[in-house]
């Protein structure tokens, strides 16, 4: 999106920044010590591992699900409800219906590969090793499903928007004045964080964690719809609640250490068989508390100190896309690879992600960028950009 506003550049570098945290997470989860989300799971794992997984989860999807509601309602400003709609599904619901069944099939290969060696020492593929996910349907949207749940929030957008304005006005603002003064206020976050917990419960350790369904489970809605509409409502009042993140950003990140930290000692008592009272319930207010203070730490540190469009940074948000669309079947594929290798966990770790950034960018270097899948996920086409002295020359935003 053309623009001269350095807010939105901040949004663009903190998009590529959480884009490429995708490729660690994903990573990180086949080393972990405790339990793992994936049935595909290296020998060699670390508490660090585990770390980095609490951690990045703690605010990743959050944040983009505010800055997903922050674009739809400029789109939707800018262009009407119809319009904005029109936007969001050829950037959103097209890219999600030609690359799904691809990635989804690409990575069926890849996760039998990997069981297959991890099983008898040699590459081959044998349907009776097929794993299941625990709680994940098989035919699911796995990571893609931040882009299926994001269509549906923007067609309710659309909904309300069109219902909104045949209302009172009074009653039309009423919901999007109280999210506002929620996010705007000190307390705030600790009042949001309630309806957080309720969806929650249930869920391993009071964690949230996306099931990857065609018909995602209440709990999904509200979880992910709670921070989309912070986003709507904080492009509403921008002029005001951008600049108090700015000024409270360090504020806020330091806020919500603490909660990090007790929600991490509730979940490994819990893992010792020393579970607190209500200890998932406790788990699920600290974990979600620290979501909301992180999230908006993050939206306010980059504002004041990556608000311009910064050659590396551009280059990356340019590529998020198709970044976060491949990244996941080639995290399986390099973990396969590295499955022998007689290193320990960290080495593998980081020459994973290494290999799958490298293979990402190479492969929207020369295959995405200036072409048509580079429409396709990013609208008009961008000049594929020269190198000068081993860095990326920057180019005028399109």
């Amino acid at each position: 999106m053309s623009t001269n506003t350095p807010r939105l550049h901040a949004l663009d570098n903190l998009r590529a920044v959480m884009m490429w945290l995708g490729v660690v997470i994903h990573v990180v989860v086949m080393h972990t010590v405790g339990r793992s989300p994936l049935p595909w799971h290296d020998r060699a794992t670390t508490p660090l591992a585990d770390f980095l997984m609490a951690f990045i989860h703690s605010f990743r999807m959050p944040v983009f699900f505010i800055v997903a509601g922050f674009f739809v309602a400029m789109l939707a400003q800018q262009r009407g409800p119809g319009g904005m709609l029109k936007h969001r599904f050829r950037r959103i619901a097209v890219p999600f219906l030609v690359f799904w069944p691809l990635v989804l099939i690409t990575t069926m290969v890849m996760v039998l590969l990997y069981v297959h060696n991890a099983h008898h020492g040699r590459f081959g593929i044998d349907e009776a090793l097929a794993p299941r996910v625990p709680g994940k349907p098989l035919l699911n949207t796995m990571h893609l499903w931040f882009l299926y749940l994001l269509w549906w929030l923007a067609v309710l957008t659309a909904g309300w928007q069109w219902v909104s304005r045949r209302l009172p006005a009074a009653v039309a603002q009423t919901a999007p004045r109280l999210l506002q003064r929620l996010i705007s206020r000190w307390w705030g976050p600790v009042v949001l964080t309630l309806p957080l917990v309720l969806a929650s419960l249930g869920h391993p350790y009071g964690i949230l964690a996306p099931q990857g369904s065609l018909l995602p489970h209440w709990s999904e809605w509200l979880h992910n719809g709670l921070f989309f509409a912070a986003g709507v409502v904080l492009y509403g009042a921008r002029e005001t609640l951008l600049p108090l993140y700015t000024r409270h950003a360090w504020a806020c990140l330091a806020a919500g250490l603490p909660f990090f930290l007790a929600s991490g000692a509730i979940v490994g008592l819990a893992q010792q068989g020393r579970a607190l009272p209500h200890s998932e319930a406790w788990t699920a207010f600290a974990y979600n508390l620290t979501s909301w203070l992180w999230s908006a730490a993050l939206i306010g540190l980059f504002l004041r100190y990556l608000p311009r469009r910064r050659p590396l940074l551009a280059y990356l948000s340019d590529s998020a896309y198709w970044v976060y669309i491949v990244h996941f079947p080639l995290t399986v594929l390099f973990g396969a690879l590295l499955y022998d290798a007689p290193l320990g966990a960290l080495p593998k770790m980081l020459a994973n992600i290494t290999l799958t950034t490298a293979a990402c960018l190479l492969t929207y270097q020369a295959i995405v960028r200036g072409r048509w899948i580079g429409r396709l996920l990013n609208g008009a086409a961008r000049p594929v950009p020269p190198l000068t002295a081993g860095k990326l020359v920057d180019q005028k935003a399109t």
